[in-house]
């Protein structure tokens, strides 16, 4: 994929898990990788591996991610890996949680996008967009309300902006990954009496690992998938076939 080397490829959520993996993925194809996360001790530890460009901000703060998606311009592509969870039942659910994992999860992505966007159009340059969701999007999981909300709505934010910035030559698409063995869930999923039942409805026996969703973003993004437009590309082994 040498399409990506020295192209400036913005990740969002890159401090951990699959927005980390991806950062590693695009910076050992040659891209330059600018790193948004709300740790300054992830971007530190994540700039001496790769020397990618990195900005800290807390993307539950619209104004400072507007801020820091402009600063991050000019980029080729962008991932909105960025994403956070709370586990409430429904009846449970706070106000205060919904509105938290909205914003980090939906607003934040939909601001990056459109700075990452007018960047893009302003110098006419084609580019792509993968927004990371999730086959919550289609499922609903217990005591995970306001996580399904969101990336519902990701989902079809995306479909809008495939058509709306398709015309500007900017494809947008969205991978839906299962449980993914980052190092949080790997703990959150240790307990076979958890994990089981989710492993009994994937065919291919396991959950995924970060670096295979970094594979299927790559592919969104290149020219591979020059005709890929508006998909929300399952990255689950089958769990949802049946």
């Amino acid at each position: 994929m040498s399409e990506f080397h020295g192209k400036r490829v913005l990740v969002t959520g890159a401090g951990k898990g699959i927005g980390r993996a991806t950062a590693l993925y695009f910076a050992g194809l040659g891209a330059k990788v600018i790193a948004l996360s709300r740790s300054a001790e992830d971007l530190a530890a994540l700039a001496e591996e790769t020397g990618c460009e990195t900005i800290a901000v807390d993307l539950a703060d619209a104004e400072a991610t507007r801020r820091a998606a402009i600063a991050a311009q000019p980029a080729d592509y962008l991932v909105n890996c960025a994403g956070t969870t709370t586990l409430e039942s429904f009846l449970d659910v706070k106000v205060e949680s919904f509105d938290h994992l909205m914003a980090v999860n939906v607003r934040a992505a939909m601001i990056v996008a459109q700075e990452t966007a007018k960047s893009l159009i302003a110098r006419g340059v084609h580019g792509a967009i993968v927004n990371v969701s999730s086959i919550a999007s289609s499922i609903g999981f217990q005591d995970h309300t306001a996580y399904c909300a969101t990336k519902g709505a990701l989902d079809a934010m995306t479909r809008v902006m495939a058509h709306e910035l398709g015309h500007q030559g900017i494809r947008v698409n969205a991978v839906n990954p299962t449980v993914t063995l980052t190092p949080m869930a790997v703990k959150a999923w240790s307990d076979p009496a958890k994990s089981e039942p989710m492993l009994k409805r994937i065919p291919l026996g396991r959950f995924v690992e970060p670096v295979e969703v970094a594979s299927a973003i790559a592919y969104l993004l290149g020219n591979g998938a020059s005709m890929v437009n508006g998909v929300t590309l399952p990255v689950d082994g089958g769990f949802l076939i049946d």
